[in-house]
């Protein structure tokens, strides 16, 4: 591993594995400018694993659902909210499997920064 990819790995902390693998895949075609770019896109838009389980541990004393409006997912938000957390079976559901939630929020917004960073060059 050379040393800038050394440098992009060490700029955004608490990465999962798949976040690993889809930055060095999409990063391989990237001039230093674009990966810098990809680099800043990425880390403002990524959430960290700890920020949704606190998210949604928060379900269970004041509003359910809050966590998924933070990963974009509006309509789940809205009907955590009314059924208070599918009666807090969704929400314990979504404790256990937080890490997955955050890592395909996070996949996404890789991609999409990856597609921003190399169309400006």
């Amino acid at each position: 591993m050379d040393q800038m990819q050394q440098n992009l790995f060490m700029s955004i902390p608490d990465l999962q594995p798949e976040e690993i693998i889809g930055i060095k895949e999409l990063s391989k075609d990237m001039t230093d400018n674009q990966r810098q770019q990809f680099i800043m896109f990425y880390s403002g838009k990524r959430k960290k694993p700890q920020e949704i389980l606190l998210l949604t541990c928060i379900g269970f004393i004041a509003i359910a659902g809050i966590h998924r409006f933070v990963l974009g997912q509006v309509g789940m938000g809205i009907l955590y909210v009314l059924t208070g957390g599918l009666c807090l079976i969704g929400t314990i559901v979504d404790v256990v499997n937080y890490k997955t939630l955050a890592t395909e929020f996070n996949l996404k917004q890789m991609y999409e920064a990856g597609s921003m960073a190399k169309s400006m060059g």
